[in-house]
This record gives C-alpha cells, structure tokens and sequence, in this order.
C-alpha cells in the first residue's frame, strides 16, 4: 500500500483523488493584518485537484479573526479548544463538536484566549486572488454565550455531542427536558453495511452549496466501489480505513486527508476488527436521486444483458 501525499490525475482521464498524511501538513500564518495568532493549512482546492471545494485545517492560538463575508458559503467543525464564533453579530462559544453553517454573505469573526483548532469547508471554490472575500472591520470583543443548539435564533448551527450515532441509544424515547434539539430527523442517523451517517450541515442549517456529516464504520464494515456526481473530502478522526480510488490502495489513519474528484471510483474497508470515524463533506450538495453510482449494480445489469437471448434482437 502506498502512503505518500499528492494529488493524482489521472492519465487515462479518470478524475483524480488526493491524499494528504497527517505528516505532511504544516499549518502557516494566514490573513496577515486581519488576524493574530491565526495558522491554517489548505488540504483541498483548486491548485490541489479541486473545482468546487476548499477545505482546511484552521488554528486560533490566543489570537482574532476580523469580521468579514465572503461570496460563497463556508462551514465549520470544531476539533479542539472553545474558540469564539461571531455570526451576523452574536457571539457564541464553542466546544469540541460544535458546527455549523455561514452562508453566502453572512458576516462573522472569531476570538479565542487560548488554543483552537478546527475543519473549515467552503463552496464554490474561493477564487484565488480573495476577490470573493470582503473585510468589514476588526472582531467584536462583545461577550460570548455558550452555544444553545436548543435556542431556534442558532439555528446556522450544531452540536454533536457523545453517543449521538448510537443506533441502540437512538432506539429509546428521548426525554422532553433532553439537551439537544427535538428528535425528529434533525437527530437522526442513518446506518447501513455497518455504517453510520450523521448529517452535520445540509439545508437544515441553511447550507445551500455543500453538506457535512459524520462517518462511523463499525468493525467489517464496507462501502463497496461507486462515484458521485460531487467532489467528496474524508478527514480522519479515529481508526484506521483502507480506502481504494480507481484502484489503488492505501490506509488511512487520524489526521489524514483524502479527496476524491466527481467521478473517481472509490471504496472504503475497515479491516482491522475496529471502530472507524471520520469527518466527510462533499461539494456540491448531493442531488435529490442518483447520488450515488454503484459499480456491483451496473455490473449486474452487464450479467443480466449477457444471458439475455432477447437482447438484440429485432
């Protein structure tokens, strides 16, 4: 199995994968004159394979990022740390699992007194030149509150918290006092082939462009090969998965990266008797129908067109 970084494209015009080991990402001063203490590494984007998404690796240490908007819509999932969030002039803190959605020209900064780290998701692309990127001033330094994913006025946001994918937990009635938001399909999570699916930001958050959600394998389990018609990025959490992208093979552990291009033909193995758990967000938002193409069925259709006498015939 190969384990170098890179981006390959494929010769033959197959689209492209990358694959990015946590080894090989080193976080650089970002936004100079707009932030303190602000590093970031870009994972995924344009000059990386990319054409409809940027995702990377944000840390806030003791530092501010200047309000601002952009002209096309980001997300956020919270690593590590209880950074600041300013959306549209409210100010909430966050924690470990906190996400959400900042849509298309939404004003926000952040603050964080002590360490930060966080994933960050943008679609369309941003443009290379930050011409889709607008300053409006320095952050607010107003007081936070703690992040309510109960209070409907947050409702560009989430919380994930512990045992929230636990299909056994999720069998039982939630308690009306519970302090997440109602059950309904807000909390849901859908599991198949010994997978499950949290959906973090999809147009429930209002995120119109792009989703993000949550990937738990359970041991053995398997998504077997198929493509989409949207770019996806993985980034690991926990475990360790063997992925394959038009037929090459590679395990990925906490802390890498992997993306596949719309069309390149993937499939993902959990093969060491372990939990799996990673962080996934694809651009652009998966159509209603037809999301998904699996390979298994088409060759199935190739099988039954083969022992069809019929087929041909006039």
């Amino acid at each position: 199995m190969s384990s170098d970084s890179g981006t390959r494209q494929m010769a033959d015009g197959r689209p492209g994968y990358r694959l990015v080991r946590r080894e090989d990402v080193e976080l650089t001063d970002a936004l100079p004159g707009r932030s303190s203490g602000l590093t970031t590494c870009r994972l995924v984007d344009g000059a990386l394979g990319s054409t409809h998404m940027a995702l990377t690796l944000v840390s806030l240490v003791e530092g501010h990022v200047d309000e601002h908007l952009h002209s096309y819509e980001t997300s956020f999932y919270v690593l590590e740390g209880e950074p600041l969030l300013y959306l549209e002039g409210h100010g909430m803190r966050l924690q470990p699992g906190a996400c959400g959605a900042v849509p298309v020209g939404a004003p926000h900064a952040f603050r964080c007194t002590g360490s930060a780290l966080w994933i960050e998701m943008a679609s369309p692309r941003p443009r290379a030149d930050g011409s889709d990127s607008f300053l409006l001033g320095p952050a607010p330094d107003s007081e936070a509150t703690p992040l309510d994913v109960r209070d409907p006025r947050n409702h560009n946001l989430f919380l994930l918290t512990e045992g929230e994918t636990d299909l056994d937990r999720l069998k039982r009635a939630q308690a009306m006092g519970a302090p997440t938001v109602s059950g309904s399909m807000a909390t849901a999570v859908l599991a198949y082939s010994g997978i499950a699916v949290k959906m973090l930001v999809d147009q429930r958050l209002d995120a119109q462009l792009h989703t993000m959600f949550m990937v738990d394998y359970q041991p053995g389990a398997c998504a077997n090969p198929h493509d989409h018609p949207f770019e996806e990025s993985y980034y690991m959490l926990d475990g360790e998965v063997d992925v394959v992208a038009n037929g090459d093979r590679y395990t990925l552990r906490a802390g890498d990266v992997f993306w596949t291009g719309t069309g390149c033909v993937h499939a993902f193995y959990e093969t060491q008797g372990r939990t799996v758990r990673w962080l996934e967000t694809s651009a652009p938002g998966p159509p209603p129908r037809h999301s998904y193409r699996h390979e298994r069925d088409w060759d199935y259709l190739v099988e039954r067109l083969a022992s069809d006498t019929s087929v041909g015939a006039v």
